[in-house]
C-alpha cells in the first residue's frame, strides 16, 4: 500500500449532485464543473474520486521566489516591499498567449509537478527571508485555494500581508472566504475583456463574471490594481479599453491602477510581434480620457508612464525603472510636495529594493 500524498487533500467549495448519483459540481470559480467520477475539473487539479472532490496540488509548489511588489504588478501597496511569491501548477483559463504557460497549463504539457512545502514553513521563510508579505502568483492561485488560505491565515498572524494575482474567476462565496486575510490584488484583464477574444484564445465563455468578483473584492476592502494585457490583432481595440476605463471608475472608482501590459510572443501565439509602445500610449490616452487618474505601461523599462503622477498637478510623486523605485517624492503624510493632494497608496515606502531571485531553501 502506497504512502498517502501530502499534496492530495479534499476540496473546498464542492457538493454532491443528488440527481446524478458519483457526480459533483465544483464551485471554486465561475466555470462550477459538473465532473463525474473519476474525471477532473477544467484545472486539471482537482478529481472527483468516489463522489468527493479532491485538490492535487495541496502545497505542490512550482515557483518559490523572492520578488518586488512591484513586479506583481502593485504600484500602490506598500511600494518597495519585498514579498515571497509561491505558485502550484494548473489553471482555469487556456491562454494560448500564457508567459508561464509550462506551470499553468502542465494539465496539458507536463502532468502535475512540484516540491511540497507545509504552510508553516512558507511563512518561516518568508520571515527570515525579511519579505513584507507573501503573494500568490505565476498561475492563477485559485487554482491552490485551499494552501493559499492555510497560508494566508498563518500569514496574517505572523504580521505578513497577503496578495494575489488572479484572473478573477473565483466565485463570490470564494471570495467572501479569502476576503478575511487577503490585503491587495492585480486582476489580469486580456484584450481589455473582449469576450469574442476570451473565447477564442482562452476557452473562457463569458468574462462577465469578472466583474462580478471585481465588486465583491472591493466590498471586502481588498486594495486592487487593474491589468490589461494588450495583445496585437484581437485584443488591441479602443473601444474594449474604453468601456473597460469606464466599469472601473464607474464601480471600483478613478483612482484605481490601471496598468497596460505590453505582449510578447510566447506559448502557442508566436505569430503576433510584440506590442507597439505607440499602441500602449494611445490606449493609456484614451484610460486617461474615461477618467482614471492613475494609468500605467507595464513590460517597458524606462517609459515614463512607470512612473506615479499627483492627479492634481502632475507632478512625478514617485519614479520607477522597471521594478525599482528611483525616486520617493511623497510627503511623510502620503502627498504632493507640490500641491499637497493626498496620493492613493496603502503604505510607505519600504525600501528594499530586492532583485527576484529564487529561493528554494
Amino acid at each position: 500500500m502506497s504512502a498517502p500524498k501530502p499534496y492530495v487533500r479534499e476540496a473546498k467549495f464542492w457538493v454532491p449532485l443528488s440527481d446524478r448519483p458519483g457526480w459533483v459540481r465544483c464551485d471554486l470559480c465561475h466555470r462550477r464543473c459538473l465532473i463525474v467520477p473519476g474525471k477532473w475539473g477544467v484545472c486539471g487539479v482537482r478529481k472527483n474520486e468516489n463522489g468527493r472532490l479532491v485538490t492535487y496540488v495541496y502545497g505542490l509548489l512550482s515557483a518559490y521566489n523572492l520578488d518586488p511588489i512591484e513586479k506583481k504588478p502593485l504600484m500602490h501597496f506598500n511600494p518597495g516591499s519585498a514579498v515571497l511569491s509561491i505558485s502550484t501548477v494548473g489553471c482555469n483559463f487556456y491562454c494560448q498567449f500564457c508567459q508561464n504557460w509550462d506551470i499553468s497549463q502542465s494539465r496539458l504539457e507536463k502532468g502535475l509537478y512540484g516540491k511540497y512545502v507545509e504552510p508553516e514553513q512558507v511563512v518561516s521563510d518568508a520571515l527570515s527571508l525579511g519579505a513584507d508579505g507573501i503573494t500568490y502568483t505565476y498561475n492563477e492561485p485559485t487554482i491552490m485555494y485551499e494552501y493559499m488560505y492555510d497560508v494566508a491565515v498563518r500569514a496574517k498572524k505572523a504580521g505578513l500581508f497577503n496578495t494575489m494575482v488572479t484572473n478573477g474567476y473565483m466565485t463570490p462565496e470564494a471570495v467572501d472566504e479569502i476576503g478575511k486575510y487577503m490585503d491587495a490584488a492585480t486582476v489580469d484583464f486580456k484584450g481589455g475583456g473582449n469576450r469574442d477574444f476570451y473565447r477564442k484564445y482562452m476557452s473562457v465563455p463569458n468574462p462577465e463574471p469578472i466583474f462580478e468578483t471585481l465588486k465583491a473584492m472591493k466590498e471586502k476592502g481588498i486594495w486592487l490594481e487593474i491589468t490589461n494585457l494588450v495583445v496585437p490583432k484581437g485584443g488591441d481595440y479602443e473601444q474594449d479599453v474604453r468601456r473597460l476605463a469606464r466599469w472601473i471608475v464607474d464601480n471600483l472608482g478613478d483612482r484605481t491602477p490601471f496598468h497596460l501590459l505590453k505582449f510578447y510572443p510566447e506559448y502557442k501565439m508566436l505569430d503576433r510581434e510584440s506590442t507597439p509602445v505607440k499602441t500602449l500610449e494611445r490606449l493609456a490616452r484614451t484610460a486617461k480620457e474615461e477618467g482614471l487618474k492613475y494609468v500605467y505601461i507595464g513590460n517597458v523599462p524606462g517609459h515614463p508612464l512607470e512612473h506615479t503622477y499627483c492627479p492634481n498637478c502632475g507632478y512625478p510623486v514617485i519614479e520607477r525603472y522597471g521594478f525599482y523605485i528611483t525616486a520617493w517624492r511623497l510627503t511623510k503624510d502620503g502627498r504632493c510636495p507640490r500641491c499637497g493632494t493626498k496620493i492613493d497608496v496603502i503604505g510607505t515606502f519600504r525600501g528594499k529594493s530586492v532583485a527576484p531571485q529564487p529561493v528554494w531553501l
